[in-house]
């Protein structure tokens, strides 16, 4: 542990090898959101219905969701450093297929693909922040790599605007670009020997699922990783610009205004969580980010008036933007810097991301059946479970934890 000041620690800085790794998500990130808000409307230029192009932009996040496994597994076998590229690579090449594809099936096959190289890049950048970033700064580093996406993300449909005359195939190759020089600044700036053991250690074991399962701060996680990417990944994006255009005092001209705003109260938050979560530990504060995410949740559904929807999409943005870096600590913490933890990585982001599949069609099923406002508050109950998971969980920081060693469970 330690002996460091507290509040020295926090004014350290990040260490290269990481913000080489934000970079590389910041350039992801642009290049993702250049490419979303036109892969409907290419799809659709194949002469499909809405439904057809819909599955394009399914199939990237299915494959993600099935081949996690696979993915982890590769981590735990090959190493972080040489999955992350192999997933850039992949994704790049795949992208730039996309924009030579012929017809829907062409795309749809090279869309699938590229979800395969996405969950092999997410999963090992996970692992190369758990391998390299010091465990007093796991929040503020958590916190900086979801800024980055954050930002990337809104800033990739505003160049995708500048390059909406060329074409719906132009931001597929400059995508694909992209990421081929991201892969090639990490294998230049991340060196393999710097996560390899010691020359004549033992390395430890990797830590499997089994083990994680027995720690209750990592069976919270899979619970609140599940309810996160229900509500803020998946209910969210889906949901909102559907509401917005059937509520009559708003329009659907507000709900990108809702998104917008959401991702402003993200990106506020994100300013001080991870130093709070360093601080404070995680537990708590992925309690109050789940609270707060739910009351904005909750009453969405009767926002009915220009003021409350925007107010709500603010304060749910904000409560995503505390959860977010204190949860991803918490399950950095549970693996630690000297085990290799792809399987477990894996399984998180499995959760997460079955919730972000399976929240949009269960409260898509609801607001027909029972109206909206009882989907966004079922969606906002399901926050509330994922808050109440962490109530018998351990603190997974030392500092804060009254056990500092992996668990009790």
């Amino acid at each position: 542990m330690s002996t460091t000041p507290a509040a020295a620690r926090v004014r350290e800085p990040i260490p290269r090898e990481i913000r080489v790794l934000i970079a590389s998500a910041f350039v992801i990130a642009i290049g993702f959101g250049l490419v979303a808000p036109v892969l409907p409307q290419y799809a659709a230029s194949f002469d499909v219905g809405v439904a057809a192009a819909s599955v394009i932009v399914s199939a990237f996040a299915f494959m993600r969701l099935v081949f996690a496994p696979a993915g982890g597994a590769l981590v735990t076998r090959l190493g972080e450093r040489p999955v992350y590229l192999v997933g850039l690579v992949i994704v790049a090449l795949s992208t730039g297929a996309c924009a030579l594809a012929q017809g829907y099936w062409q795309l749809l096959i090279f869309r699938g693909l590229g979800g395969i190289g996405s969950t092999m890049f997410t999963v090992s950048a996970m692992a190369l922040i758990v391998r390299l970033a010091p465990p007093h700064m796991r929040g503020r580093i958590s916190s900086a790599y979801a800024g980055a996406f954050l930002i990337g993300g809104i800033a990739g449909p505003i160049l995708g605007s500048l390059t909406a005359g060329f074409g719906y195939r132009v931001p597929f190759v400059i995508y694909a670009v992209a990421l081929l020089i991201a892969a090639a600044v990490v294998a230049a700036l991340i060196s393999g020997a710097s996560l390899r053991p010691p020359p004549g250690s033992q390395p430890a074991p990797p830590l499997s699922v089994r083990e994680a399962l027995a720690d209750s701060a990592f069976r919270a996680a899979l619970v609140a990783g599940f309810a996160n990417g229900w509500a803020n990944f998946g209910v969210r994006v889906s949901l909102v610009p559907l509401f917005a255009a059937t509520s009559g005092g708003l329009g659907a001209h507000w709900a990108g205004l809702a998104l917008t705003v959401f991702a402003v109260g993200n990106a506020v938050a994100l300013q001080f969580s991870g130093r709070l979560v360093d601080r404070h530990g995680r537990r708590r504060l992925v309690i109050v980010g789940l609270l707060v995410s739910a009351v904005g949740t909750i009453s969405f559904g009767q926002a009915h008036a220009i003021v409350p929807f925007v107010l709500l999409s603010l304060v749910a943005g904000a409560g995503a933007g505390i959860v977010n870096p204190a949860q991803q600590a918490a399950v950095a913490d549970v693996v630690g810097q000297d085990r290799s933890g792809g399987k477990v990585l894996a399984a998180y982001q499995m959760a997460t991301d079955s919730g972000a599949i399976l929240g949009p069609v269960l409260a898509g099923w609801i607001a027909d059946v029972f109206g909206f406002g009882a989907a966004f508050a079922v969606t906002g109950v399901v926050l509330l479970l994922g808050a109440m998971a962490w109530i018998p969980a351990r603190e997974t920081m030392p500092e804060v934890g009254l056990d500092p060693t992996p668990p009790d469970r």
